[in-house]
């Protein structure tokens, strides 16, 4: 079957479909290229032979907008989108986003808060008896109790606030069919509790067996430490060949039981899942409004991978993708290749090949495919592991040939390079090609931060690994007579990260002389190892406490730290500076990250400095330095200074 699944009724008489099998309530536009999830889910589908209508960010206000397509066969299923309906409608501020990517003609306000609660319960007020079977990257993260930072509040497992019967968590290829299937055998939702890569809810504890239990939900509720020691076994249960059957107890007998992860899927599974009759494109009738701006950022790309063995802390691919590399074949991915070049607006730029970490290509270890990931240790943290195989020929393989095609001028790797992981190759063939080939004038790489005791409470490597990256990066460019630059990506606020650490992240940037256009605050979200410290104020990996800011000015204060050089930040850097103790660093020496304000006045303590006095605080600096850098005044700026000090002076003398 070719061109889009049915939206209307109108396309249902067209494809002469009286009752569709499945009706997918999204969040998003419709959108049918396979960096959507609602597009792989429904082709899948389509393919074992099942039919599948689209409803499209339905009026949640409006009962009838869920029956456009009718009731269908099997089961209702639901997605919130590509991103939690949370964090596409708001910043870490909690203030609104002005613009949906996933939304046609860019409109905010199409969905709602908390989309796959709010479909399910309205699914539900009208059909009281059709299975709903909800997936998807929210889903998948709130499949257990979590901390919703919007709201503040320890929330159930989503699979009760929604209404629904099942959760397809993860990527959900495999699990999917397995549910459609069953159903349509004949058996009864609340009966099919045996499919890896699903949760269920149940009264009847003879449904599962060696099974592990968490905290219940009231104990994690009253004492927040339940939940940690609760999150730390969930995710060692992530691996689909170690983990075992988690069960939660809420009130009234009530227990959501998660199944262990769905396998990885093959290369050849792979390949056939990006085979699929994709029209590659969001629906035509978005075109009056401008189309889906999202679209731009996938339209010339290439998906080459899924999972990531990095274990960064503030990050939900372990819960959603897992930590098992799983991979398309180079067949697989040149000939979508050839399909975009062919496209009529295609510039000769491929824009990406990756995924979750673009240098990934194979499992961590030769063992993981028998025995899967380490429980309690991590591939490439807090260094690589001795087993750790490390190889970019594959890769490096597959860039050549996408290099080669007909209509390519270039190929840019603009996925996360783990450059720990670079940095452990010994043959640096792929790092001289990535830099000679695959850059558009600047790198971006995650360091995060440059502070080890927070560079630990993310899971990331130690700063010094950092700046051997940077090093061996500048010299293959000086080699090659490029100038091409790293920019790093940052992060205010994580957990651990006290002023003391902010402060030391403005010295950093000060010396390198960057300052970062955009800087991301720490943005708890649902289950990531670094939400739960944030919430709890432990770290569950080992127990401890950890210093969280939840004070918004306080954060404010570390976020203007990393971008002190911007006026509008100058009262921020000027308290944080106070209150981390760091009077030296407001000045006119090239080291100080700001100068004292105009009002203030001077004078000579006994070791020849000048003091700089307002009415509430004193800043000792170096009266003959003046700043070094043109953009904050030049020495001529500097020198205007010393005469001003000494004009002071001359003036208390009289």
């Amino acid at each position: 079957m070719s061109g889009y699944l049915p939206i209307c009724r109108e396309d249902l008489e067209k494809q002469n479909i009286r009752q569709l099998d499945f009706v997918y309530v999204i969040g998003d536009a419709y959108v049918d290229h396979p960096s959507f999830g609602h597009a792989i889910i429904s082709r899948i589908l389509e393919a074992h032979g099942y039919t599948v209508g689209i409803i499209s960010q339905p009026d949640w206000k409006d009962p009838d907008s869920i029956s456009i397509l009718g009731k269908p066969r099997l089961a209702f299923l639901i997605s919130s989108g590509n991103m939690d309906s949370m964090v596409n409608h708001y910043y870490v501020s909690k203030k609104h986003r002005s613009v949906d990517a996933y939304t046609p003609g860019g409109e905010i306000g199409k969905r709602p808060d908390h989309a796959t609660v709010v479909y399910g319960n309205l699914i539900r007020k009208t059909y009281k008896d059709v299975p709903i079977i909800i997936g998807g990257i929210e889903a998948s993260l709130r499949r257990m109790a979590h901390y919703d930072y919007w709201s503040d509040s320890f929330k159930r497992s989503i699979l009760l606030d929604s209404g629904a019967n099942m959760i397809s968590y993860g990527m959900g290829e495999r699990s999917i069919v397995e549910i459609a299937d069953a159903l349509n055998s004949g058996l009864n939702v609340s009966d099919i509790t045996f499919v890896k890569g699903t949760v269920y809810k149940t009264k009847d504890e003879n449904l599962f067996y060696d099974e592990i239990r968490l905290p219940s939900y009231d104990q994690m509720k009253e004492d927040k430490r339940y939940y940690a020691e609760s999150f730390k076994i969930q995710n060692d249960n992530t691996d689909p060949f170690t983990g075992k059957v988690l069960v939660e107890e809420y009130p009234n007998g009530v227990y959501v039981v998660q199944n262990p992860p769905q396998p990885p899927l093959s290369t050849q599974e792979m390949d056939d899942v990006y085979a699929l009759p994709y029209m590659r494109n969001y629906h035509p009738s978005y075109e009056a409004a401008g189309g889906v701006p999202a679209i731009s950022e996938i339209k010339f790309s290439l998906i080459s991978n899924r999972g990531c063995f990095g274990g960064c802390n503030f990050c939900a691919l372990t819960f959603h993708q897992g930590r098992t590399i799983q991979v398309r074949s180079h067949e697989s991915i040149i000939k979508e290749a050839q399909k975009i070049t062919a496209l009529p607006d295609f510039k000769g730029y491929i824009h990406d090949v990756g995924g979750p970490t673009a240098n990934f290509r194979h499992p961590s270890c030769e063992k993981q495919l028998k025995y899967g990931v380490c429980k309690n240790k991590q591939c490439l943290f807090p260094r690589p592991c001795k087993n750790l195989y490390v190889d970019h020929s594959d890769y490096l393989a597959l860039l050549r040939k996408l290099r080669e095609l007909p209509k390519v001028k270039k190929v840019f790797v603009r996925s996360g390079i783990r450059f720990d992981y670079l940095l452990a190759d010994s043959d640096d063939t792929f790092f001289r090609e990535l830099v000679e080939h695959h850059i558009s004038g600047q790198l971006k790489v995650a360091p995060e931060h440059i502070a080890d005791p927070v560079l630990m409470r993310m899971g990331k490597p130690e700063n010094s690994v950092y700046e051997r990256f940077v090093r061996r990066y500048k010299k293959l460019n000086e080699q090659m007579g490029k100038k091409q630059f790293v920019v790093p990506y940052l992060m205010s606020s994580h957990p651990g990260s006290t002023m003391k650490e902010a402060v030391a992240l403005a010295e950093y940037l000060r010396d390198i002389g960057y300052m970062p256009e955009q800087v991301q605050d720490f943005y708890p979200t649902p289950s990531t190892m670094s939400t739960v410290m944030y919430y709890t104020g432990i770290d569950p990996r080992d127990m401890k406490p950890v210093y969280v800011v939840k004070n918004p000015h306080e954060k404010a204060m570390q976020r203007a730290l990393i971008q002190y050089r911007n006026p509008a930040n100058y009262d921020l850097v000027h308290e944080a500076l106070i209150k981390a103790g760091r009077e030296d660093l407001i000045g006119f020496d090239k080291k100080c990250l700001i100068r004292p304000r105009r009002n203030a006045s001077f004078h000579t303590n006994k070791g020849g400095h000048h003091t700089h006095s307002t009415k509430s605080n004193v800043y000792v600096k170096h009266a003959n330095k003046g700043s070094d850098n043109p953009k904050r005044g030049g020495k001529s700026d500097g020198a205007k200074k010393k005469k001003t000090i000494r004009n002071v002076h001359k003036k208390k003398k009289k």
